[in-house]
């Protein structure tokens, strides 16, 4: 879908569709008593009649208006006007891009970003709009004998701005909703995949396929190289898998030469059986998620390069499969990882932080200027937050509030949870530096904890997805988070 920006009459749109909305109880929008003055009152007399109440979710679509230009006048009921906050905004985007989709109108004019959002302005309303349209037409189908497709689908979504001023302010912010969405959609492909496809080696040619089109440097490390590496920990967690894990750095170059990068790691367990400490076989086909944190980073990077920022960035994928065989590792086994530091291992249901721990003392060859790892890490999280908020937490309070409110500005939020020193006693090991678990109590905190210890040297942040990162049920798909809250950080870094 193609998404644009002007600014214009709504009565003298020449389209298939014009969009205004409707809020309860029966009050028009400012483009809504535009059409209306056109059209001699007519949508006053519509509402009058209980046509529509403006409640959210209401559409009424209306053909043949006298002396206006478009073909259709789509009414879209928005709720109450005070109560229009980010979320339902956002919400009565994508219910309307979807409307749209099915009812052959393959163009429309939306003249939403007029419309009174809490504490937002038109450059957040244009994005957010953007986003939300094209994030309602994703489809994961691509292993479906029959698709189930509209005969004339949605092609062209205008944004109709109050002002000529605002176009170019609108025109960056369409721009920018674009690349999010196409970064959101990359994570969600990948995620999306099936574990039989989606393999350490297959996310090692997928990087390859991405550093060919966006022109970013990669280096890949394969199962030779990791344990030439020394990495104990990663090695360990992909030995019962037939499928050798694989560590994958793409290198975005838009900053200086001697700039810092950025440094992302994503955790990247193409499948979690759990291993020897085996899960449950309910809901276990969802493990193929587990891997959401690396295809984070491959959505993240893609925004970046597609909106050409002026800063260095690394993005680190961290891919193994946890798989129970008779060479996988058992609790019980002492593993030394990259750092020098030795693990005791208690369940090989936590492996992402082995991975984790070992990439991210690999990366200090960057000197990284700041490092931010995103991980489906632990259940823990889940029971904390819900499927509300991804956990925050780092070794730099600051990072951690910038991240917070880049998560505020676009929906995917996070909350931070402390990393006091008196959670790190419950890692203690009679037998080696440190356990891999720290007990049932504060677990979410306890793996932030075991991370730390591997990235003294540096600012970092820990995001914990593991209750964000996918849908279940009717719904199931990967939702693509954290790209959005990581590329707005980094676009306001680059803004300076």
């Amino acid at each position: 879908m193609e998404v644009f920006i002007k600014s214009g009459s709504p009565e003298k749109q020449r389209t298939a569709c014009v969009v205004v909305g409707v809020f309860e109880p029966r009050r028009l929008s400012p483009a809504a008593r535009d059409i209306d003055r056109a059209t001699d009152g007519y949508l006053t007399k519509l509402l009058r009649r209980g046509d529509l109440e403006g409640r959210q979710g209401q559409f009424l679509m209306l053909h043949n208006l006298p002396n206006i230009l478009p073909d259709r006048v789509l009414l879209v009921g928005m709720g109450k006007e005070r109560d229009l906050d980010d979320k339902r905004y956002r919400e009565t985007v994508e219910a309307l891009v979807k409307h749209l989709d099915g009812t052959g109108s393959m163009e429309a004019v939306v003249y939403f970003p007029e419309l009174h959002v809490k504490g937002r302005e038109i450059e957040w309303k244009v994005r957010a709009a953007t986003e939300s349209g094209a994030l309602a037409l994703y489809r994961f189908d691509q292993y479906k004998s029959k698709t189930d497709k509209p005969r004339r689908p949605l092609r062209r979504l205008t944004f109709c701005v109050p002002r000529r001023s605002d176009l170019r302010d609108g025109q960056v912010a369409v721009d920018r909703g674009l690349a999010y969405a196409n970064g959101v959609m990359e994570a969600r492909d990948l995620a999306n995949q099936p574990p039989n496809v989606a393999t350490p080696a297959y996310l090692a040619e997928h990087a390859e396929e991405l550093a060919k089109e966006w022109d970013l440097g990669l280096t890949v490390l394969d199962e030779k190289q990791l344990e030439k590496e020394g990495m104990g920990a990663f090695l360990a967690v992909g030995k019962g898998s037939v499928n050798p894990p694989r560590l994958m750095a793409m290198e975005y170059q838009g900053g200086a030469k001697g700039d810092k990068p950025y440094v992302l790691v994503g955790k990247g367990i193409s499948f979690d059986s759990g291993g020897i400490s085996i899960k449950p076989a309910a809901a276990m086909d969802e493990m193929k998620y587990d891997m959401c944190g690396a295809a984070g980073v491959f959505g993240i990077m893609r925004t970046i390069a597609e909106l050409q920022l002026p800063i260095n960035v690394v993005g680190v994928a961290a891919a193994a499969e946890n798989l129970p065989d008779g060479q996988a590792y058992r609790p019980g086994d002492i593993l030394t990882s990259k750092s020098g530091q030795t693990i005791e291992v208690i369940n090989t249901d936590a492996e992402g932080r082995l991975v984790l721990a070992d990439a991210l003392t690999w990366i200090q060859r960057y000197d990284p200027r700041v490092v931010i790892d995103m991980a489906t890490l632990t259940g823990a999280c889940l029971v904390a937050l819900g499927k509300n908020a991804a956990g925050l937490m780092g070794n730099n309070d600051r990072l951690v509030r910038e991240l917070m409110d880049a998560g505020d500005e676009t929906g995917e939020r996070g909350w931070q949870l402390p990393l006091w020193d008196d959670y790190q006693e419950q890692l203690k090991s009679n037998f080696a530096d440190m356990k891999n678990v720290g007990g049932r109590e504060a677990g979410t905190i306890t793996a932030g904890c075991f991370l730390s210890r591997f990235t003294e040297d540096y600012e970092w942040a820990h995001v914990d997805i593991a209750g964000v990162a996918w849908k279940s049920g009717d719904d199931k798909s990967a939702t693509g988070h954290p790209v959005r809250m990581i590329s707005q950080y980094l676009v306001e870094r680059a803004a300076g």
